[in-house]
């Protein structure tokens, strides 16, 4: 049998310096973030926002050592309202943004690209664990600080989990054949801390973030760069080992049931007041815009209004 081709794009990949007390990921993301952004007639402004909410939740996500799900959100009082990718295990992949377009037109109108600051405003960080059902979910709740989703996580990692920490990411379109597409990529580093057997590993962490400021946004999203290139040319002084990657996927968890499920939820003079014209119940799906057709006796419950 021939080799396998080896994935090159919608994947998270964990990545060791040689020698040095010094982890990260990697991720890079094609079709799988064009698929997200494009569901939606998002400002670009916007949509660079989620992109890079959905690369740092898969970047963060990965890191979990049990079946689950990783929801990075933020939110605040500026003109996107709020922001959410949600990451689980098996490499799903789902993002949602919502904004006033108005006020993000506004934003929007300088020279430079609004950042996570600009656009959500005075708000919190939020990531949330879920391990699944019968289990409680852990959240963690940090000021959004800096002008960039990148520094809110750095906030985040230092405040919640006091481990020191380095984020990079970029969102943009790339035209290689046919219109452009969006791609999106990231880079986490963490610095392990020394004990007696390690020492000190300050002037290790210091260095290795003196190579990734070399690191270009252009090159997070080039699709002509691999993954082992990119970190070849970060780290080849010192070396570096890259894991076997995990790959991503665009992905949307609502169904017909679990719309259903909702619904029931409602009392039932509710939900007959959603009833349209054509005597049907219509919900749309804020992450994929999947529009489902409900017959109201399918949620039938016989509950009382």
């Amino acid at each position: 049998m021939p080799d396998a081709i080896p994935i090159t794009d919608d994947l998270v990949t964990a990545f060791q310096i040689e020698g040095q007390p010094v982890r990260g990921r990697l991720v890079r993301l094609g079709p799988a973030v064009d698929d997200i952004l494009t569901r939606h007639d998002y400002p670009e402004a916007a949509a660079n926002l989620l992109g890079e909410a959905c690369a740092l939740a898969a970047l963060v996500g990965a890191s979990l050592k049990f079946e689950g799900r990783l929801i990075l959100q933020a939110q605040g009082d500026g003109p996107v309202a709020y922001v959410v990718a949600d990451y689980d295990t098996t490499g799903a992949l789902r993002g949602y943004c919502r904004y006033d377009a108005d006020r993000v037109a506004e934003a929007s109108g300088g020279f430079a690209r609004p950042g996570a600051k600009t656009l959500l405003g005075d708000g919190v960080f939020i990531m949330t664990i879920d391990q699944g059902a019968d289990t409680e979910r852990y959240q963690g709740v940090t000021p959004i600080e800096g002008e960039t989703l990148a520094l809110s996580a750095e906030h985040y990692f230092a405040q919640s989990e006091q481990t020191p920490t380095k984020v990079r990411l970029a969102v943009g379109q790339v035209q290689t054949t046919g219109a452009p597409v969006w791609r999106a990529g990231g880079l986490i580093l963490q610095n392990i801390a020394g004990d007696e057997a390690r020492g000190p590993t300050e002037d290790a962490w210091e260095t290795a973030q003196a190579y990734i400021a070399t690191l270009g946004e252009d090159e997070l999203v080039d699709p002509t760069i691999t993954p082992e290139q990119l970190l070849y040319r970060l780290f080849h002084e010192t070396g570096v080992r890259m894991f076997e990657p995990r790959p991503l996927r665009a992905f949307c968890r609502c169904s017909q049931d679990r719309i259903e499920g909702v619904l029931k939820s409602f009392p039932a003079a509710e939900r007959a007041e959603m009833i349209e014209a054509d005597g049907l119940i219509r919900v749309t799906c804020e992450y994929c815009s999947r529009t489902y057709d409900i017959a109201p006796e399918a949620v039938d419950t016989g509950r009382a209004g």
